[in-house]
């Protein structure tokens, strides 16, 4: 394509290597998306075990225990239940808000730290929770955490990497936030056959491990050149010599004394990032996590032992399921860590976008053949059920999983990179909640057209990034700038080209 070949005679190849010290510190703060993952999948999985429902939503344990007649689908359509779901998210989305400025003036660095410690105090709230308030106020704490560090994290490791590694650097993010969800799941599953049904609190407190990591690893985490440049220069020069491995750097350390310079004359990002130099990133900052949640992936893992259980399977065998397609996800999440930088963000979307919606073809296609309002599927339609979503889950892990968080995280400038990447996570958290919040409700009245409803969806994201998203693999992000302005460049000569075909026609 035209574009792609403007886009690639800007790559500029910067010197270094991939030190010990690099990985180490991405390692530290890639931890963040662990606690994010565990969060997620821990609610998905206790929201099926019998003891927890029980203390905390006894109207829906009756409901789904005393009254047959209420539609498999129905079960568990429950406003306080959502509302221990989503509270997570909308938590999140005013955190990153307020992580804004933190990382503006301060770096990363602090957001990180105060995220882990307040995901400390609502582990601990969580694991000695005695009623449905101080199990919510536990997990607005968490919410607040997580939205610091999904604001910082990816900023980080972005600024941090070397630009031709730095779609695997990032990835890292995603493949935490995957291993979170199958310890999670693993943990839900361990905890659930203690005798006395209090192995919920285990589960909960142990949010508390990902989270000590994450603090006492910030403390020790170098802060990025980017952030020291604007303190001392020679400071920052030695800081991305000792991250690159060799003292030949002066390109790179160019081009951010330059990006540094422009950050000074811009004193409201916020207000700089609606100007029209940047709405190609403006818009992606928000179309990007918007697509992202309507693939449908938090629906799975916010409630995917919920959608075992209604078609058929028992607690325990849905919470094997919910590991199941823990371990596929982390499996395709460390294989796009290896190929992002080789294949591109673009043909890695296409890919995913493509798996993922012949598999909830299929998926909503058995339910609605097969699956009454009181019925149950076989075992054999049960288990290839499983294995779409497995394959549902693979899509999900290769492409707009890691790549939904990489490329925002890529795209600005220095000068609105944190409103940006705020603006982001904001509307990550945000869509996250709407569909965390109405899912139950949509699944008791959509019924299996519900996957029909996100499957239609992943076909117009993947034309959007067919149409409209530059690659990027291999740019360095102090270059960014000079992609999009070629990349809007070749969208109007496109443009003009269609109005004279039809203007011949």
């Amino acid at each position: 394509m035209a574009i792609e070949s403007s886009v690639s005679s800007e790559v500029r190849r910067y010197n270094g290597r991939i030190t010990s010290f690099l990985v180490l510190s991405c390692m530290v703060a890639a931890s963040g998306g662990i606690i994010f993952g565990y969060d997620v999948g821990i609610s998905a999985g206790l929201l099926s075990e019998k003891p927890f429902v029980k203390k905390f939503f006894p109207h829906v344990y009756n409901k789904v225990i005393e009254d047959p007649k209420i539609s498999t689908y129905c079960r568990r359509d429950s406003p306080r239940l959502t509302a221990f779901t989503s509270t997570l998210y909308s938590a999140g989305l005013i955190a990153s808000f307020l992580a804004s400025p933190i990382t503006r003036a301060y770096g990363c660095k602090p957001s990180i730290l105060l995220g882990g410690v307040v995901i400390l105090g609502g582990a601990a709230l969580g694991g000695v929770a005695y009623n449905i308030r101080m199990l919510i106020i536990g997990r607005v704490l968490l919410g607040v955490g997580v939205g610091l560090a999904n604001q910082s994290v990816p900023l980080y490791l972005s600024e941090m990497a070397p630009s031709r590694y730095r779609g695997a650097f990032n990835v890292g993010f995603q493949f935490c936030f995957a291993l979170g969800i199958l310890s999670a799941n693993l943990m839900n599953y361990g905890t659930q056959k203690i005798d006395g049904g209090w192995g919920w609190r285990i589960s909960l407190a142990m949010a508390a491990v990902p989270a000590s990591i994450l603090t006492l690893g910030a403390i020790f985490l170098p802060q990025t050149p980017n952030r020291l440049i604007q303190q001392n220069k020679d400071i920052a020069k030695q800081m991305l010599q000792k991250i690159r491995g060799t003292e030949d750097i002066q390109p790179e350390f160019d081009d951010l004394v330059r990006a540094n310079e422009i950050l000074k004359t811009v004193k409201h990002p916020f207000r700089n990032i609606i100007r029209k130099k940047y709405r190609p990133q403006l818009v992606m900052a928000i179309v990007i996590p918007f697509f992202q949640v309507l693939t449908g992936i938090n629906v799975i893992g916010s409630y995917a032992p919920i959608i075992f259980k209604t078609i058929g399977f028992g607690e325990s065998a849905a919470l094997r399921s919910a590991v199941v397609t823990g371990i596929v996800a982390l499996s395709m999440t460390l294989l796009s860590l290896l190929i992002v930088d080789k294949l591109g963000r673009r043909t890695i979307l296409i890919i995913g976008g493509i798996q993922m919606f012949i598999s909830q073809v299929l998926v909503g296609s058995i339910m609605a053949i097969n699956l009454g309002d009181q019925g149950e599927l076989s075992k054999g339609c049960g288990l290839f059920v499983l294995i779409l979503v497995c394959c549902y889950v693979a899509g999900y892990g290769l492409s707009w999983g890691p790549l939904g968080v990489l490329i925002p995280s890529e795209i600005f400038p220095l000068e609105i990179r944190s409103a940006g990447q705020s603006i982001t996570v904001a509307m990550a958290f945000l869509f996250t909640f709407v569909i965390t919040q109405t899912f139950l409700a949509m699944l008791c009245h959509f019924k299996s057209g519900t996957f029909f409803f996100f499957s239609g969806w992943v076909v117009v994201m993947t034309i959007f990034v067919y149409l409209f998203l530059p690659e990027t693999k291999g740019v360095p992000i102090e270059r960014m700038d000079r992609i999009w302005k070629q990349h809007c460049r070749a969208q109007d000569q496109r443009q003009r080209s269609v109005k004279a075909l039809y203007k011949d026609v």
